[in-house]
């Protein structure tokens, strides 16, 4: 039964104030706390909150330890992962996206409390000898269903790589390396978003305006990639990445810190412990996937680069050799020029509300839910702006919650992304424990009484959000150890990926782009020009992220290194990605991706590779068509991470794509499309 406290989802975004008031459930009405945790009304909920959850947990290790192997072993070790993650997860988000310092500060307070936890609950000996009896156990591993299994080994994986089996000296080294792996992951990060300083005189007058003052310094934020100026972005690019010590010290501190633990556990290389359990499997599949597809680029890539130095050459005669800080500019330049594509012209069409009435009315025909907004509590969101939607099936009712935190606000992070608050999974009681997520985007505020207007590049990033919301809400697991998005890093942006493809294809789009003054429909042939002019020097930017991803396994690959990491930088450039090394510099100091992504760069070509597959073979034909909307449920978002990743890809496909396979699907996607080629031209 649809709630009377529900509303359509296109009027929450659009609607005129007093409508929006109401959605928020203002300051009458019962309270309560963030997400609806009773606990967390004031930031001192936050140590309330963790008590309850290690006395808890204490109590479910000692359940774990006295209880004879079976099912109900592992169903004890989820919930001892549910207490901690339901506080973990929740303030995971809340220290970097709550508005007031004080809820900011009780939450990284709380994350670094409960990981101390974990770090010991892994090196527990009693704990695992009572999961290690159950693994042990043939006869009645036998009888547990394939997630039950698979949980159970997802347990003991977490233990061995915290180096459980090792005797307690080499226990305390792994234990010690673990704490200082996460604090050179801080210090890295920290590092790599850091501007540099340069004495302003060292550069000339005429570009200066560019770059922040401080006294006789400029400061350096970023590399200025869309600056028309090819001064200003050499400059910048010279300046941002120009090596520093410091930071090289805790990079090849942290390289050398990830190595020894693997090795000290029982891996080959970091990359072989980072590829268990992953599509890949192992660095060897990767190189083979990289090295393919970096052969099938090279021709088009080499095109892109001529057609950028021909364009260089014509906006500037003195200077016409293509550099690195040139790639991004001038292939924009191209792609302007070539298509004239205006994001002013398709904000009217992509308002708000009308995209995320596009996103209901896509999921009510492929897989029978619905986006109701429901209006909080006092206390349960974190900013007025915040929405909260109730995600409901025709007949399965209410399947769980997806906070909207769309708008930019000060001290909030410019990034797109989603947070399990809550994991699914099926209670004691026999109840299933609803999943809660948050999707964070930065969009801009609008103007009072105006809705807000999405460029198509924000309309395309809500769409990919959506579908690790979607995988979220749909991972129903019976264990929230392997609920929605906690799968494989190669395989979880396949469903986020795929709606990138629904975003583009003109049958969805015409579902909702309307023009928020006018009514009219966005023409067809802006939304084909749209998607042609992202296949501009598609090959080179391609070819940039393979040289990234191939970095990064030489990086976590064999130790010692052969050499200093920007002396593999400049080897790796130059025969990857073919611009040449810029003398002291030192890119890799700026990856930030190596702490979240440390040897798994790769995976957000392989999850691009499978969910063009996907596409191509399931949907490009009918995208609303709902018996591959069910194929796709049952297969793919269904079993969270609790099924081998690559046996869900061929549940969908029938058949076991190939590192090939993978190649020509991403190589294929660089192909102009015919009808929309001939009418431009």
């Amino acid at each position: 039964a649809v709630s009377t406290s529900w509303c359509p989802v296109g009027t929450a975004f659009d609607a005129k104030q007093q409508q929006q008031q109401q959605l928020r459930g203002g300051a009458a009405g019962r309270g309560t706390g963030l997400f609806g945790v009773p606990e967390l009304s004031c930031p001192e909920g936050f140590q309330e909150a963790q008590d309850k959850a290690l006395q808890e947990s204490e109590q479910l290790v000692q359940k774990a330890c006295s209880t004879p192997p079976g099912p109900e072993t592992v169903m004890i070790f989820d919930q001892l992962s549910d207490s901690l993650c339901r506080v973990a997860d929740l303030a995971d988000f809340v220290k970097v996206a709550h508005p007031d310092f004080a809820f900011r500060e009780a939450a990284e307070e709380a994350c670094r409390n409960i990981g101390t936890v974990v770090e010991k609950l892994n090196t527990d000996v009693e704990l695992c000898q009572s999961l290690r009896r159950l693994l042990a156990d043939e006869t009645v591993m036998s009888s547990l269903d394939p997630e039950t299994r698979r949980v159970a080994e997802l347990f003991m994986f977490d233990f061995e790589i915290s180096g459980i089996h090792l005797d307690e000296e080499k226990r305390k080294k792994a234990v010690d390396l673990n704490v200082r792996i996460l604090d050179l992951c801080n210090e890295f990060l920290i590092g790599s978003h850091l501007p540099n300083k340069i004495d302003k005189h060292v550069l000339p007058e005429h570009i200066r305006y560019n770059f922040t003052a401080e006294g006789n310094y400029l400061q350096v934020a970023g590399l200025h990639a869309d600056c028309p100026d090819d001064l200003v972005r050499e400059a910048a690019y010279k300046i941002f990445l120009h090596s520093n010590a410091q930071q090289l010290g805790r990079l090849e501190e942290l390289l050398v810190s990830r190595n020894s633990l693997a090795q000290l556990v029982g891996y080959e290389t970091f990359a072989h412990r980072a590829l268990q359990g992953t599509m890949a499997k192992n660095p060897e599949t990767v190189r083979q996937f990289l090295e393919k597809l970096s052969e099938q680029l090279s021709k088009r890539t080499q095109k892109d680069f001529e057609m950028m130095t021909k364009m260089k050459m014509k906006l500037n005669p003195q200077n016409s050799m293509l550099m690195p800080w040139d790639h991004p500019y001038y292939s924009g330049v191209l792609r302007a020029e070539r298509y004239n594509i205006d994001p002013g012209l398709y904000c009217p069409f992509f308002s708000l509300g009308a995209c995320m009435e596009g996103l209901n009315s896509l999921f009510s025909q492929l897989l029978g839910i619905s986006l109701y907004a429901e209006q909080t509590k006092r206390g349960e969101i974190w900013s007025e702006d915040v929405r909260k939607l109730a995600v409901v099936h025709e007949s399965e009712g209410l399947l769980g919650y997806i906070y909207c935190d769309f708008f930019q606000r000060p001290d909030k992070p410019h990034q797109d992304c989603h947070f399990t608050v809550r994991g699914g999974r099926l209670k004691e009681n026999g109840e299933y424990q609803l999943p809660v997520v948050v999707l964070m985007l930065s969009l801009p505020n609008s103007a009072r009484g105006a809705p807000t207007l999405l460029s198509p590049g924000m309309m395309e990033n809500l769409f990919h959000e959506m579908g690790h919301a979607m995988h979220s809400m749909l991972g129903r697991t019976r264990y929230q150890h392997v609920t929605g998005t906690r799968c494989p890093t190669d395989f979880a942006e396949v469903p986020s990926i795929l709606m990138e493809y629904f975003a583009n294809d003109y049958r969805v789009v015409n579902q909702f782009a309307r023009h928020y003054k006018t009514g009219q429909p966005l023409p067809k042939n802006m939304v084909s020009r749209l998607c042609e002019s992202k296949k501009v020097c598609a090959a080179a930017d391609m070819q940039l992220q393979v040289f990234y991803a191939v970095l990064d396994q030489i990086y976590h690959g064999k130790h010692p290194l052969k050499k200093s990491t920007t002396e593999i930088l400049k080897e790796t450039q130059e025969k990857v990605y073919g611009l040449p090394y810029v003398p002291n510099t030192a890119w890799q100091l700026r990856f930030s991706h190596l702490v979240g992504y440390g040897a798994k760069y790769y995976s957000y070509l392989m999850s691009r590779a499978v969910a063009s597959m996907v596409w191509k073979q399931c949907f490009a034909q009918n995208p609303f068509d709902r018996a591959m909307g069910e194929r796709y449920r049952r297969e793919m978002l269904a079993h969270g991470g609790g099924k081998e990743p690559m046996l869900m890809v061929q549940g969908m496909l029938q058949k076991s794509p190939s590192v090939e396979d993978f190649v020509d699907a991403l190589v294929s996607d660089l192909d102009h499309d015919f009808e929309t080629f001939i009418m431009d031209s």
